[in-house]
């Protein structure tokens, strides 16, 4: 019993140790953990970048599409009236 004592309070000495006054991470120096302003740019225009070069792609499969159903060769009346085929 006396041994279990000793340790939760070891533990628990522990555990409070690592909280110090002197830690960095703390709410007054929170500007020190933020990311630059350059750094949320460079991400900004990735994204951008991206969203441009899909856009691209899209307009090229549709520009593709269009220029396919232009090259389709339409039946003349007689073609469509001859159904004997059929």
């Amino acid at each position: 019993m006396k041994r279990l004592v000793f340790a939760v309070a070891s533990v628990a000495a522990l555990s409070l140790a690592g909280c110090g006054s002197n830690n960095e991470d703390t709410v007054q120096n929170a500007e020190m953990n933020q990311p630059a302003a350059e750094l949320n740019d460079l991400a900004n225009d990735a994204a951008n970048d991206a969203a441009n070069a899909q856009d691209a792609a899209l307009g090229n499969i549709e520009a593709q599409e269009n220029a396919a159903e232009d090259n389709t060769v339409n039946p003349t009346d007689a073609q469509e009236q001859n159904v004997s085929g059929m």
